[in-house]
């Protein structure tokens, strides 16, 4: 969330009018926001993302320092602002995921844009493609915050990152080789999330539901359900019990494996096949057929476990979650929008 008694204090001011605060590491004004300056914007977050977060706010004239406001034309792009897109677009060209939060503040009869960007979990955050005018950002550039000014990391920090994964990475093996030696080789087993097992020597044992084990009955191979329609798995080998499980390997199931496409991806493939059709056609057949609420076509993809653990809570989607698509959804789309066309002549 973004903590609006620090944003206030952000936008404190002298007595002469000029802000108090100047730009910094985590501190980023803007006169005015433009959507063609979207580029511009994403260095900085990536530049946030590989130092501490920070925040991006606009409506903060230059010279002098004044915080004047966004103009009525640029609160009007800022609120157009769709989470979805902005977080396709950074998956689509930066590597890693950028956090980030969005939110305008008045304060004294003035709006302003506030964009909050968080320290990446897994850094370097590094260009995959060239994107802007100019390619402002450029393939396999890694972006860096420091004091007022965002730029290309040099040596030292760059080192600093990578030591820190090293550590990092070092750390977890010896908390897991900690965990094993606790409990011993013979009592140690692996949860593998992703494949939904739990693996012990050789064996691996299904995972299930308590609700769910208590509806299905285990045969053999090679046996029959004496009561013909009842619910049953087939059962190959033994179940081993498992005492006691001291390690666990949380294996994050990879999304993009089954759900590959971000939503500009999607609408750039679609538009690819389809080349007399519109971005805003695209959009209007996924809006109209809720085809990024529906799993069958498309998973939110959360940037951290709070969010995900947020949605199943409430039931609330969080701001800013994009959904990502499989093949299905692309077929779907083809076939509505072909449907469309057919219907008009």
């Amino acid at each position: 969330m973004i903590d609006e008694n620090l944003v206030l204090e952000l936008l404190r001011v002298t007595t002469n009018g000029n802000l108090y605060h100047r730009e910094g590491q985590e501190l980023e004004f803007k006169e005015q926001f433009n959507l063609a300056g979207l580029a511009d914007y994403f260095r900085d977050f990536a530049a946030f993302s590989n130092n501490k977060g920070g925040y991006l706010i606009f409506g903060v004239s230059d010279t002098p320092r004044k915080p004047n406001g966004l103009t009525e034309a640029s609160l009007e792009q800022f609120e157009k602002i769709d989470p979805e897109k902005i977080s396709g677009f950074l998956l689509d060209i930066f590597s890693g995921n950028i956090t980030w939060e969005q939110a305008t503040f008045e304060n004294k009869e003035k709006v302003f844009g506030i964009f909050k960007i968080s320290p990446a979990l897994v850094k370097p955050v590094i260009a995959k493609k060239d994107e802007g005018k100019d390619q402002l950002i450029k393939n396999g550039d890694i972006y860096y915050r420091y004091g007022g000014r965002t730029q290309k990391v040099q040596y030292a920090e760059l080192e600093n990152i990578i030591n820190k994964r090293i550590e990092l990475n070092n750390k977890q093996w010896l908390d897991l080789m900690s965990k094993i030696g606790k409990a011993g080789p013979s009592n140690a087993a692996i949860l593998d999330t992703e494949k939904s097992v739990i693996e012990k020597d050789d064996t691996k044992i299904l995972v299930l539901d308590k609700a769910l084990a208590n509806k299905l009955k285990f045969i053999k191979e090679g046996e029959f359900v004496e009561n013909k329609g009842s619910t049953a798995l087939k059962l190959v080998g033994d179940v081993v019990p498992i005492n006691r499980i001291e390690v666990v390997k949380r294996v994050k199931e990879n999304l993009l494996k089954e759900y590959p496409f971000s939503a500009k991806e999607l609408i750039t493939d679609v538009k690819n096949h389809m080349k007399d059709c519109k971005e805003g056609e695209i959009y209007n057949v996924i809006k109209e057929n809720d085809i990024k609420n529906n799993t069958d076509y498309a998973v939110y993809n959360f940037r951290n476990k709070k969010q995900e653990d947020e949605f199943k809570t409430t039931g609330k989607l969080p701001k800013g979650i994009p959904s990502i698509y499989n093949s299905k959804a692309f077929d779907l789309i083809i076939k509505i929008l072909n449907n469309e066309k057919i219907k008009q002549i």
